[in-house]
């Protein structure tokens, strides 16, 4: 059925601001069959945000205004990492090695006879030096250890002969050999022709010698400061096997006299005491049994030599 004049009109209208408002996202309320407007339509576009329902027809709803924000703080400054470095560890240093041990018990030499003479210096050890380290020697390096902090082994070691050296001073001749015994010194050259009493008074030693050939050695004494034994090239004139002193009538046996009252014989305290005593000029034997070969072997007439 066609329609013409003011409805048709009307109509079109209607339809052209349906399609319209359904372009711009707006609501339109549509007429019902009787002329009046019914509910609202909602139309919203993909693209546009949703509007809000208005209560007048044909209205476009406006996007409210964007609230106002702060501003964004400025990007906090980012400290660079520290840089960690390896520090280089020092490798632990190795213990020290232990000292090294010179002598301990049963060894023997002119090394232990000076650590003996030293020990005596220092009253650790009261027995004369005899070069071999026994118990005596052991307990009087334990006993010199212990009271100076250190380990007391017994052993002599390289810290413990520093440590005695440094509280002590070189032994004399008659330090090493309070007894006798000492090495004898090189003969004088008088000593080397004939039969010789051969007499040293620095190495403390009587040599018998036979044309330039030592057959024995003895370890011998002389006299003191205000006594001494004369020097100088004698021969034996007078032997007496059992003599006493007439002057101190001391005992003097296996007597070899060479120069006035002066002899070579046997000294029962040389024996005992060792070098801490001496003689009136004479020259002591403290070995009886090899002064006793002595006396067999020497002639009145062979030479005498005292040197120093």
């Amino acid at each position: 059925m066609r329609i013409t004049g003011r409805p048709a009109a009307l109509l079109t209208s209607a339809a052209a601001l349906t399609a319209l408002a359904a372009l711009a996202g707006c609501t339109v309320e549509p007429q019902g069959s009787d002329g009046k407007r019914g509910l609202p339509v909602h139309i919203r576009l993909p693209s546009s945000p949703a509007a809000a329902p208005t209560g007048m027809a044909g209205t476009t709803p406006t996007t409210p205004p964007p609230r106002a924000t702060a501003p964004a703080p400025p990007p906090r400054a980012t400290l660079p990492a520290p840089v960690t470095r390896a520090v280089p560890t020092t490798p632990a240093a190795p213990p020290a090695p232990p000292p090294r041990v010179l002598w301990a018990h049963g060894s023997s030499g002119p090394g232990v006879r000076e650590l003996q003479a030293r020990l005596r210096q220092v009253g650790w050890l009261s027995a004369a030096p005899t070069g071999t380290y026994g118990p005596q020697t052991e307990r009087a390096v334990r006993g010199f250890q212990g009271k100076r902090g250190l380990p007391p082994t017994g052993r002599l070691d390289t810290v413990t002969w520093q440590r005695l050296r440094a509280m002590t001073h070189r032994p004399a001749q008659w330090e090493l050999y309070p007894m006798g015994g000492q090495p004898a010194a090189a003969p004088d050259a008088r000593c080397l022709t004939g039969r010789v009493l051969c007499i040293d008074k620095t190495s403390r030693t009587l040599r018998w010698m036979i044309d330039g050939r030592t057959l024995d050695t003895l370890s011998v004494r002389f006299g003191t400061q205000y006594t001494p034994t004369r020097e100088g090239v004698f021969k034996v004139y007078w032997k007496s096997r059992h003599h006493v002193s007439t002057l101190y009538h001391s005992p003097m046996p296996y007597a070899m006299f060479f120069s006035g009252g002066q002899a070579v014989h046997y000294s029962a305290d040389f024996a005992a005491r060792g070098y801490a005593g001496g003689s009136h000029g004479c020259v002591n034997v403290r070995d009886e049994a090899a002064i006793a070969r002595l006396f067999a072997q020497v002639k009145v007439g062979d030479k005498v030599v005292v040197s120093r």
